[in-house]
């Protein structure tokens, strides 16, 4: 029996659990180590990887045997095997050497299924019905089907599979894996995903029935307040089916001219607008053999399609939870009309399912709305032209149930409204179902202060609702885009609340596909290319440095360096876009002749109400210049580019020259002297050393000036509290954060918010409700709070040398009313857990490492104690008082004053 302590497990690869239809030619594998020791580390590995199940099990590594290799590596290991092929499956296990150099036992069995490597793989059509809308308006959604005969049992199939628009695919009758939104939204002209699904189960001998059944989706649909049809007129779908039978034969179904279709009960189905279903038309069972199909129509070939087909590689979009209503429906009777209204108590991103009932032909109306207005009614103002309401039509005089498909809403409260024959409706009868990408939960966070666990509970429904497919800002109105701006400020925290690594894997592709040709970055990601073309593309700062900001950060909390690798040449033509539209190296200078961006958004720092703040965009534009051109020296550095390293660091350092001369008085003063100013200049180590005491109480002046609000809006809100807390003023910062008047994090709360709002003051007990043109009350941004959080309040930290954790640094500091904090990170490395709490006049405090890593424990300023080893009960030391490094283990400390 083996000796050692550490095991593998949560074998990934590409970050995926067992993908199927993997698009990476050369894959990168993932584990953990558990172990029941502390102190434990990898000190060498070993993989085999196997065509077959049988194969692995006698541990004969056929497509890979890596041997003994020393170290440490467990994140991004590459695949060095046998090259892999379309439609190859590979089985793989891993096996540790311990820190004495005992080996562990072999981990679990994992496996992969590359997916359609090369174009000439697809022997399918693309296919589409003659039917189709117009500008402004929809056409019936297409149901596509197709009947075959197999001559002998199935022993595998595999189903591939995409469209323009949306798609739910169907064998005999069964629905086909359960992906909402299926295959997302991207450039439709340069890229479209496609997926693979294991389809075996639902394919017998004998006639069998395939079918699809399409909607308009981000392709033809609306998107934003540009109308439909931006990339086609309609859906179109591509689909083959492989098949390989009992005795030997394969079978393969494609989508092509043999094809038939008709429509149905959708009417309309759009993202925007809402979803018309009308039970009359319903078809049966239309994807099952033998059907009578003689009155559908042949199929019409597709458009052709330049665009790359590409595997998925983020998570699929689905219903991952259900919410019933909180009480009991309100009943508004009218003269012609009855209406509900129910509260489902959390604001969030999804559609419902409802069981009703009416006279057969009635239609039934079903509205969404975030807010109630003064009189208790469904505040609908602010979703502008989106129209956000689904139709039912009755066929039966019976009951009825109703899920849209292909719409999603951001809602708290929804309102069903029908004539006087509508049944009563009760809370039983209407389920939430919230939708978004597939994200596993990873951070959590609590405290002592309720509100601020509510804080937390928001920005988590928030990111939720707006990781949907893509980082959208909103879910509810006439927008719902990619805002890049939107998705830095909010990455970090992200990266703590859920495992995004994937998610932004492939938003960085859809970055990199809507860059222009001089480098420029558009302000929506992906890009509809509705965008002024004098502009080349450029966002301004804060938004298109996401192209730098969010791949640097996937790769210092998951180690991923493929996401820089891969798209290090697009950063490069930005910075050196940026670098050509300055004059004397500043971004947004007045002689420029390019958009100096979107300045501090919505920020409450200037005396007109200009939505764009009071801080100088040549001032936001050259801060972040700096910082973005600083990271590329980072980036370059961690790919093992070190003479671009040399190059951009020096670019770098002339910049904050620039922005010296230009913006920095001889005493530390900045020109402007907004919160958002100081806190750009201070966090982005932009003021000389000298002078950043002063440049700090100028920033606290402001914010006493202000009866201790912040001021600062999109721009400067992320790094607000952490610019404080890193340059001494905890105690500042801490205010900031509890403070519950306007404007602050928590006002919302006491209002009862249940997400992030767009606006400070979304709505004012005293004001009412902000500008109905911008007042969304699902808004992530703001939720960047989050971060500081994780990392100071709770003291989860990385140590950019040695990213994705596998350094932590431990930096609890307790603060402000806060008599206990805890967060808990699922690492890709493993379980940290960071707490404290003030009791008996002291300090107890509570770590978790994670095997194959360490950690430096900080205590707050003044505290000493006594340092437990829990696993072995040993006392470590005595008297930390200076920062000890730790290796993995579970830890208690007693510290006092």
């Amino acid at each position: 029996m083996s000796t050692a302590l550490v095991s593998p497990t949560r074998l990934r690869c590409c970050s995926l659990l067992n993908p199927l239809g993997l698009g990476e030619p050369k894959p990168w594998l993932d584990w953990q180590l558990v172990s029941t020791a502390s102190g434990q580390v990898q000190t060498a590995w070993q993989v085999l990887a196997a065509d077959s199940a049988e194969a692995l099990a006698s541990d004969k590594g056929t497509l890979w045997d890596s041997g003994k290799v020393p170290g440490d590596a467990s994140l991004q290991v590459p695949y060095e095997g046998k090259a892999l092929a379309s439609r190859q499956q590979v089985y793989w296990k891993v096996r540790a050497w311990d820190k004495d150099g005992a080996v562990g036992p072999w981990s679990e069995v994992a496996h992969w299924e590359m997916g359609l490597l090369e174009q000439a793989d697809w022997s399918a059509e693309w296919v589409r019905s003659p039917i189709v809308g117009g500008k402004f308006t929809s056409a019936p959604a297409p149901f596509l089907r197709k009947e075959f005969t197999i001559g002998a049992a199935v022993k595998s199939a595999r189903l591939y599979g995409t469209v323009l628009g949306l798609a739910e695919f169907y064998v005999n009758g069964q629905r086909v894996g359960d992906e909402r939104f299926f295959p997302g939204w991207t450039n439709y002209n340069k890229r479209v995903q496609y997926r693979v699904w294991d389809v075996t189960a639902l394919l017998h001998k004998g006639a069998n029935a395939f079918g699809a059944l399409l909607g308009d989706g981000w392709y033809c649909g609306h998107i934003a307040a540009w109308g439909r049809q931006t990339y086609g007129d309609r859906p179109q779908v591509l689909a083959q089916l492989e098949l390989v039978l009992t005795d030997g034969t394969t079978v393969r179904i494609n989508t092509d001219g043999t094809w038939k279709t008709a429509t149905g009960p959708i009417v309309e189905s759009d993202i925007f607008m809402g979803e018309c279903y009308d039970a009359r038309l319903d078809l049966g069972a239309w994807s099952v053999a033998n059907y009578d199909d003689k009155a559908w129509h042949p199929v019409i070939p597709g458009v052709p399609c330049k665009a790359a087909l590409v595997a998925m590689k983020g998570p699929a979009v689905r219903i991952t939870q259900e919410l019933k209503p909180i009480a009991a429906p309100v009943k508004q009777p009218g003269w012609e009309n009855i209406s509900y209204v129910f509260d489902m108590g959390q604001n969030f991103t999804g559609t419902v399912r409802i069981r009703f009932t009416c006279k057969a032909g009635k239609t039934v109306r079903i509205r969404y709305a975030e807010i109630l207005d003064k009189n208790n009614k469904p505040y609908f103002e602010n979703l502008r032209e989106a129209r956000a309401t689904d139709a039912y039509t009755f066929a039966t005089d019976g009951e009825e149930e109703f899920v849209p498909r292909f719409t999603f809403h951001g809602f708290r409260y929804i309102q069903i409204t029908g004539d006087t024959t509508l049944g009563e409706i009760t809370a039983d009868a209407v389920t939430g179902l919230v939708l978004h990408s597939d994200i596993a939960a990873t951070g959590e966070f609590e405290c002592s202060n309720p509100l601020l666990n509510q804080l937390q509970k928001n920005i988590q429904w928030g990111q939720r609702g707006n990781f949907l497919d893509i980082p959208t800002d909103c879910p509810q109105r006439d927008e719902r885009l990619g805002w890049t701006g939107d998705a830095q400020m909010f990455v970090r925290t992200a990266c703590y609340n859920r495992d995004v690594e994937t998610f932004f894997y492939r938003w960085q592709q859809d970055i990199e596909d809507a860059q222009r040709n001089p480098g420029g970055i558009p302000p929506i990601i992906p890009d509809p290319g509705k965008q002024d073309p004098a502009d080349e593309g450029d966002a301004g700062p804060a938004w298109a440095d996401a192209i730098i900001i969010c791949p640097w950060t996937i790769y210092l909390c998951y180690g991923n360096t493929r996401i820089l690798e891969r798209h290090y040449p697009s950063m490069v033509r930005y910075i050196e876009f940026l670098e050509k539209k300055s004059v004397n190296l500043v971004r947004g200078h007045p002689e420029g002749k390019y958009w100096d961006g979107f300045g501090d958004w919505l920020a409450h720092d200037g005396s007109n109400g200009d939505v764009m703040g009071s801080t100088r965009k040549d001032l936001i534009g050259t801060a972040f210049f700096a910082y973005s051109t600083e990271l590329l020296a980072k980036i370059a550095a961690a790919i093992g580019k070190t003479a671009d390293a040399a190059k951009w660091t020096a670019l770098h350092a002339a910049i904050v020259a620039a922005f010296q001369k230009r913006f920095v008085s001889g005493d530390g003063l900045l020109v402007g002297a907004t919160q958002t100013s100081y806190v750009l200049a201070l966090n982005f180590g932009l003021i000389p050393e000298a002078l950043r005491e002063n440049a700090v109480k100028e920033l606290v002046r402001d914010i006493e000036r202000r009866g201790n609000h912040l001021s600062t809006g999109f721009v400067g809100t992320p790094y607000l509290t952490r610019t404080l807390s890193d340059h001494g003023r905890l105690d500042m910062a801490y205010k900031l954060l509890e403070q519950t008047t306007f404007p602050s994090w928590l006002f919302p709360v006491t209002l009862g918010a249940t997400t992030i709002w767009e606006r400070w003051d979304g709505w004012h007990p005293e004001k009412g409700f902000q500008d109905k043109g911008m007042n969304s009350f699902n808004h992530y941004a703001y939720g960047a709070i989050g971060n500081w959080m994780y990392t100071t309040v709770a003291g989860i930290e990385i140590d950019p040398a040695q990213p994705a954790y596998k350094h932590i640094l431990l930096r609890p500091h307790p603060g402000g009313s806060l008599t206990h904090a805890k967060a808990t990170l699922q690492s890709p490395r493993g379980t940290i857990v960071s707490a404290w709490e003030l009791k008996d006049n002291g300090l107890n405090l509570q770590f978790e490492i994670p095997a194959n890593t360490s950690a430096t424990l900080a205590l707050p300023s003044g505290f000493t104690g006594k340092l437990l080893d829990t696993i072995t009960g040993k006392v470590v030391t005595d008297a930390p008082a200076q920062p000890i490094t730790l290796g993995s283990g579970s830890y208690k400390l007693r510290a006092t004053a």
